[in-house]
């Protein structure tokens, strides 16, 4: 079967970021570090799986975290509309990723059992495990599963030919990293399991996280993953727009052709 193209589709950033909102252990703490926040679109010939939905404007407003471009505006110059969506891979369901879920009302969703249960679960009992979170969103993934649309994995599982879903953990209890085959080699979206290359390339455990010891051994499974490191895309890194060619429009990078810069960290 042929390869897979990637877009990573960014739809806002947040500049008034410290390292200390990084990375657990660092020097330098106070320095600034901005965050861009993405989507990716995955698509071989008529095939359409968008992995994460972003977040809207009212959560934006709710948090406080304006968003640069509706996620569904900024699908558009991939020629894919909100209703054309009908898969997504939702990589865990905090905000930023689950938060756009009623925007594509005909997708079946992908997620790990793990995450519907931790979501759903105890843990939710403390506000620090519940902050990432917002209940609306946890509440359209399980309308989905009452309407069948919805199908749950545990550990690893085949989307498509080409497509793999791996649980992670770490960052939330059922994260999950996506494996796509592309012409450059298998390309692993690492969503938050790591969220800079600095995670994941220098071990620092990155402020959010449910179990410290599954993101440090998270980071070696996405290495195994990939085809090479340079193929690991993190989630929420700047210098992935730097690192992989432009894509159709501003906001979207091509990651399929592989980076045509080295990463420097």
């Amino acid at each position: 079967m042929s390869d897979w193209e990637v877009h990573a589709v960014k739809y806002a950033d947040r500049d008034n970021r410290t390292r200390a909102d990084s990375f657990i252990f660092d020097d330098n703490h106070d320095a600034p570090h901005a965050m861009d926040y993405y989507m990716w679109l995955l698509r071989r010939g008529d095939r359409v799986i968008l992995v994460d939905t972003g977040y809207d404007d009212g959560e934006a407003r709710d948090r406080g975290r304006p968003i640069r471009i509706d996620p569904r505006a900024a699908l558009a110059p991939l020629g894919v509309t909100p209703d054309e969506v009908d898969e997504v891979i939702v990589t865990h369901l905090h905000y930023d990723h689950a938060g756009g879920l009623a925007l594509f009302p005909n997708a079946h969703l992908h997620l790990q059992a793990a995450e519907m249960a931790y979501a759903t679960g105890p843990c939710m009992c403390h506000d620090t495990l519940r902050m990432p979170f917002t209940a609306g969103h946890v509440c359209e993934a399980v309308t989905r599963l009452y309407r069948g649309k919805l199908s749950f994995h545990e550990g690893d599982a085949e989307i498509a030919d080409g497509v793999t879903v791996h649980c992670i953990g770490g960052h939330s209890r059922g994260l999950q990293a996506v494996r796509v085959r592309t012409a450059a080699g298998w390309l692993v979206l690492a969503s938050d399991a790591a969220h800079f290359y600095e995670n994941l390339w220098l071990r620092k455990p990155f402020p959010i996280v449910v179990d410290v010891e599954n993101m440090l051994e998270g980071f070696t499974r996405l290495e195994k993953l990939a085809s090479r490191r340079e193929l690991i895309v993190p989630g929420h890194d700047p210098l992935v727009r730097q690192v992989f060619p432009s894509g159709v429009a501003a906001h979207i990078t091509r990651l399929d052709k592989g980076p045509v810069r080295e990463i420097s960290i």
